[in-house]
């Protein structure tokens, strides 16, 4: 690491502390040269999760969008936030672990609809209507028909 005040190439840590819950290593380092000691910050490289939207434009994964959609869906449901954010938190760790770096738009969907099926059935209607953009009323009656034999096979 170079010094700030002399530009040497090499100095030893003398003190290593995690900060920001374990986010970041902060690093007090001592200049071998001029024997200054100055401060670094250490932290996890992440490549960005690019989106691919419908139009084919692209974007960075906004986790917050995704959450609002599914308040959106949830409202006025009993399904709580924190419910609701670790589902956003399952749903971006997994793409974080896939080794893809861009991910279309449909993936996040069904991932989203896929879960809330098992949360909440008028929540994951009404995010499936929304994001599937049912055509008329038959295809709307479809997706109810489809959960309805799923709960008598259960």
């Amino acid at each position: 690491m170079k010094c700030p005040y002399c530009f040497y190439q090499e100095s030893k840590v003398v003190d290593s502390r995690p900060t920001d819950e374990g986010e970041r290593i902060r690093r007090r380092r001592e200049c071998l040269s001029c024997g200054k000691r100055f401060t670094t910050y250490e932290v996890i490289e992440t490549t960005p999760l690019m989106v691919v939207k419908k139009d084919r434009s692209r974007e960075q994964f906004n986790r917050e969008k995704l959450l609002t959609g599914l308040l959106r869906a949830c409202e006025k449901r009993p399904v709580s936030l924190k419910t609701l954010e670790g589902v956003v938190d399952d749903i971006e760790l997994s793409l974080q672990n896939s080794l893809e770096r861009e991910v279309c738009t449909e993936k996040i969907g069904e991932m989203a609809i896929e879960r809330l099926k098992g949360i909440d059935e008028v929540a994951y209607v009404r995010f499936a209507s929304v994001y599937r953009q049912f055509k008329d009323i038959h295809s709307f009656m479809e997706e109810l028909n489809a959960i309805l034999r799923t709960k008598e096979q259960d």
